[in-house]
């Protein structure tokens, strides 16, 4: 496939073409230094849940953040680490290391370029939403039980990625409770959810953060913080590298790149179509998966972890006046300078803290209210919601995903053949089953010769209604000398329903009975499927014909040929 590069623009350069004023910069200067300060504890907090170290979440939000904002495709998306990855990117650090996650991160901005480039952005956002919403939940209680233990300040060592494991640890260590880290767990807590309540335009999490800060300094608790763990925080940008890569590096980690990349374009596009919704504005997909595929490879490369957009801090971005995304842009220049000034300050922030926003953040992503409403879907929807959710939680993310979509994929099919009909509109008896009087052309309004039957598909017809139509075969005892399959409302035919159309045909010839295939339009998709599959040489091109009238005209002129066959028959 010829991929159109120029055909795929970011939407800076559009906004640029467009024309942009120093007006627009002011407000984008404004509100890129605001969701700045605001994605600061938010990409510390990511890294830590993720088991890397807070500059690794820093690291991320400015290089991700500023590509995504430079080459993406919608005008005011915020990019950085999310909550979305943290079980992936935990379990990636158990497994492979920090190199393997960041080898992961560079395969998964490939995989994202590929999908860009070969404009499948537009087909992403068809992965079900009882998919998107059962992972996303449980993704947000893995969150939560990764948490506890900042929360709780336990002293259980190195977590288990695995959640029952986990609990077990907990467990254990049930006597090694911190007060004074549940204190500032709860504190950030109910700060959190009373000023995000309460007065909406102030950052929540910065204002908590803050004051559980201020606590544990002035009072000197004893409660751990990212400086206590994690030692001086340095504050340089790190050297651009690419790991040790090897053709069993990338077999190991391309299930866990694929995930990342599909969870990315999933996130950001959501995030876009959030966007679209609140200004009136509209993405490129293609575009956006591209600013994604940068972001994430030069994240990997400057030694980071995976970034998608982030919906809450895009929400913000919009609120606060921004004009394209030069904001986002201004966001991770705001973090760079944080991160190479303010580390010293950043050191005193307590873990139980970072933990409490978490909490709230994997409440949010949780959305259990989105959950209790499912309980009014139907049963094939529930069902796929908690096998991603259950999935997510007990075994790994990537196995929900693909479960999830296949479980999905397959429903769709039932749904779909349930929808298609093969009907007997016309027996072999001469009884008409089909009483139309507004349609022209029904049966009913014909003149059917003897020894012809008339059966009628309504709908796709592909693999998941095939079975109706061989099904169809077994039931028919008196086979009619013609057998007449109307199609004009067939829109589609795919590969097994060709493979069924061989089978029908093989079937009517062993019998001695004549196949004709009526409302195949001339240059339809069925027709040209047809034409491609050799099935009308097959058939005969004279027995694949456009209109009923024509088909029971054919009929006719079969039957008296046949007749004028027979011995005594004809002149």
């Amino acid at each position: 496939m010829k991929l159109n590069i120029a055909s795929i623009t970011p939407k800076f350069f559009q906004v640029i073409k467009q024309g942009y004023t120093p007006r627009d910069f002011s407000k984008d200067l404004m509100a890129g230094f605001t969701v700045g300060i605001v994605a600061l504890p938010l990409a510390l907090a990511f890294a830590i849940a993720s088991g890397v170290a807070p500059e690794k979440g820093l690291i991320t939000a400015v290089i991700a953040g500023f590509f995504i904002s430079f080459l993406g495709g919608s005008r005011y998306q915020i990019g950085g680490p999310t909550g979305a990855f943290v079980v992936i990117v935990y379990g990636i650090v158990t497994r492979h290391g920090y190199d393997g996650l960041v080898l992961a991160t560079i395969m998964a901005g490939v995989f994202l370029f590929i999908f860009g480039y070969s404009k499948i952005g537009t087909y992403i956002k068809f992965i079900p939403y009882p998919v998107t919403t059962g992972f996303t939940a449980g993704i947000g209680v893995v969150l939560i039980s990764t948490e506890l233990k900042d929360f709780f300040g336990f002293a259980v060592g190195e977590l288990s990625p695995s959640f029952v494991t986990k609990c077990a640890q907990y467990a254990k260590a049930i006597g090694t409770i911190n007060p004074y880290a549940v204190f500032i767990g709860l504190l950030t807590l109910v700060l959190t959810i009373t000023i995000r309540r309460k007065v909406r335009k102030v950052p929540a999490h910065i204002f908590a953060i803050t004051a559980a800060t201020l606590a544990v300094t002035v009072f000197s608790l004893p409660v751990e913080t990212i400086g206590s763990k994690f030692g001086i925080l340095p504050v340089t940008v790190p050297v651009p590298s690419i790991p040790v890569v090897t053709w069993d590096k990338i077999k190991t980690l391309l299930p866990d790149s694929l995930t990342i990349a599909l969870l990315a374009a999933i996130e950001s596009l959501l995030s876009a179509v959030i966007a679209d919704g609140m200004s009136g504005d509209r993405h490129d997909s293609n575009a956006e998966l591209l600013g994604q595929a940068a972001g994430n490879f030069f994240s990997g490369i400057f030694g980071g972890i995976p970034a998608t957009g982030a919906i809450a801090r895009t929400v913000t971005n919009i609120k606060l006046g921004a004009r394209s995304p030069v904001s986002g842009m201004v966001h991770a220049v705001t973090l760079l300078v944080m991160m190479l000034c303010l580390t010293r300050v950043v050191e005193l922030i307590p873990l139980a803290s970072i933990a409490g926003i978490l909490m709230v953040v994997s409440w949010d992503m949780m959305s259990v209210k989105e959950l209790v409403r499912f309980k009014n879907a139907p049963r094939g929807d529930l069902t796929v919601m908690l096998a991603a959710l259950i999935l997510t939680v007990m075994v790994d993310i990537t196995v929900a995903v693909q479960v999830g979509v296949v479980m999905a994929a397959l429903m769709f099919m039932k749904r779909m053949s349930d929808v298609t009909k093969l009907e007997t509109v016309f027996d072999p008896n001469n009884n008409s089953t089909e009483y139309t009087d507004n349609d022209p052309d029904a049966i009913n309004n014909k003149t059917v010769p003897d020894g012809v039957g008339v059966y009628e598909i309504n709908g796709p017809f592909f693999f998941g209604v095939a079975d109706k139509l061989i099904q169809t075969l077994e039931e028919i005892n008196n086979m009619p000398k013609v057998f007449i399959l109307r199609m004009r409302k067939v829109p589609t035919v795919d590969a097994t329903g060709m493979h069924a159309l061989h089978s029908f045909y093989k079937t009517c010839k062993n019998r001695g009975v004549v196949l004709i295939l009526s409302g195949i339009q001339a240059h339809g998709q069925t027709r040209r499927v047809m034409e491609n599959d050799g099935f009308v040489n097959l058939i005969g091109r004279n027995n694949v014909v456009k209109n009923i009238d024509i088909a029971l005209a054919r009929a006719k002129e079969i039957l008296d040929a046949q007749k004028a066959t027979k011995p005594g028959g004809g002149n």
